[in-house]
């Protein structure tokens, strides 16, 4: 009898052959684990901030993470496209090119984040007058963004760290990692931020330095584990590979650049009300986020699940598995829903002391609450139809009804205040959410070659 040998970094669930639910189950709740540990982190960051520098660097946190999102969209840039590509590999039984693939996009991913830092530290003074924030905002803003842009190459790193395991059907050794290097960054936001003991008092910078030691850790350490399970190796880089990694993954990154440089606009329509509703508006983004953390990490799952049953020739198993997925995200967002509408004055209170940014941030959050029901509609099936490696479609659709918000948002405002823009901020992200339904329901992603 001949026995087989284990797949490069296999994990306890196959993805293309377990019974759906368990895979869902299995992938989807150690991702969703992860996106809501680094939301907390994140949500914690913030509420120091507020704490112990104030209204002004609550604003400048709030106004900052706009840019971030930037970052962010450019490092999901590859790590969509790798995990669409690796999953579809291992899918194939192919895990050796998987693993180059691997290789080839940190090594890209790197690269990319250099230059990013370096072109963002060279427009940080314009990108802050860009949004025309306050004197005291910029100042802060700029210390936080700049330290934030300064760890960028290994935040990039990290994202492909994450894809690489994802793609393989391992998301429970990231989520390990992840609890104990936010464990650690946990313990030394406040410190750095005050300077206790023996450390410095780095102010806002200090925040933006817990957040950077979160994911700079899991990128090296990372790394080092996906080369003991022969989930990583390096050559010379594939150019033809990469071209397939951003061709896949550009969509989905321009889709998030646009988001956030559209919210820099309305940033400009919302500081007219002052700063507690700048505040406000990051703050109901923080707050928001945890329902939206939720349908990341079933995103993330629904790629790998995707993509692997792709490979395998199951497409109608790969369908199924986006809307199982979609399903689990259903109780979640109800709970959402109730909590935003019926304590919102008690969640702002958590992020800010401040009467007037917590009395705004209310109005965001009841407002917010409906969307809560199926906001992870877009999130969860982006992810499954990047996946599939089928990401234009849902990019131009997204950023269509991305663009009305600022035509909207300014009519709104002059009739109705922030609770105008906060009303189309609800009601865009609803019609982006029943658009990802209406695309993956079309079933065209099946013909995604990849």
């Amino acid at each position: 009898m001949t026995i087989a040998a284990p797949r490069a970094g296999s994990a306890d669930v196959n993805l293309s052959e377990d019974a759906l639910l368990r895979v869902v189950v299995r992938i989807g709740v150690p991702a969703v684990a992860s996106a809501l540990l680094l939301t907390a982190f994140v949500s914690l960051d913030s509420a120091w901030v507020g704490h112990f520098v104030g209204a002004a660097g609550l604003a400048a946190v709030s106004t900052s993470i706009f840019y971030i999102w930037i970052i962010v969209s450019i490092a999901e840039m590859v790590s969509v496209g790798l995990t669409a590509v690796a999953a579809r590999r291992h899918g194939e039984r192919r895990d050796e090119e998987a693993a180059r693939a691997v290789g080839d996009a940190l090594v890209f991913a790197l690269a990319l984040g250099v230059v990013t830092a370096l072109i963002g530290l060279l427009a940080l003074p314009h990108l802050f007058a860009l949004m025309e924030t306050p004197a005291d905002v910029t100042a802060l803003g700029m210390r936080y963004l700049g330290t934030y842009l300064a760890g960028s190459p290994l935040i990039f790193g990290y994202f492909v760290v994450d894809a690489a395991f994802r793609a393989a059907g391992n998301t429970r050794l990231p989520f390990i990692m992840l609890l104990c290097a936010t464990l650690i960054a946990a313990t030394l936001d406040p410190i750095l931020i005050t300077g206790w003991g023996p450390f410095p008092e780095l102010g806002i910078r200090g925040a933006a330095v817990a957040t950077l030691c979160v994911r700079g850790s899991l990128c090296v350490v990372g790394t080092l584990m996906l080369r003991r399970r022969r989930l990583v190796s390096f050559g010379a880089i594939d150019w033809s590979r990469i071209g397939t990694i951003v061709r896949v993954g550009l969509p989905t990154a321009l889709t998030g650049v646009i988001f956030s440089m559209i919210y820099v606009v309305m940033t400009r329509t919302t500081q007219q009300f002052g700063t507690p509703a700048l505040a406000a508006l990051g703050l109901g983004h923080r707050i928001e986020s945890w329902m939206y953390m939720v349908g990341v990490g079933f995103g993330a799952a629904a790629a790998a699940i995707v993509g692997q049953n792709l490979g395998a020739g199951k497409p109608d198993r790969a369908t199924r598995a986006g809307w199982l997925t979609l399903a689990m995200t259903g109780v979640p967002g109800v709970i959402a829903c109730v909590a935003l509408f019926t304590f919102p004055a008690h969640l702002a209170g958590l992020f800010s002391t401040d009467a007037a940014v917590i009395e705004e941030a209310t109005r965001y959050l009841r407002t917010a609450a409906l969307a809560q029901l199926v906001v992870s509609g877009e999130t969860v099936l982006e992810g499954a139809l990047g996946g599939a490696g089928w990401t234009l479609p849902p990019m131009i659709t997204s950023t269509a009804i991305t663009l009305a918000r600022v035509p909207l948002a300014a009519w709104a405002a002059m009739h109705w205040g922030t609770t105008g823009i906060w009303w189309v901020i609800s009601l865009t992200a609803i019609a982006r959410a029943l658009a990802m339904m209406a695309l993956w329901a079309s079933g065209r992603w099946r013909r995604a070659v990849v």
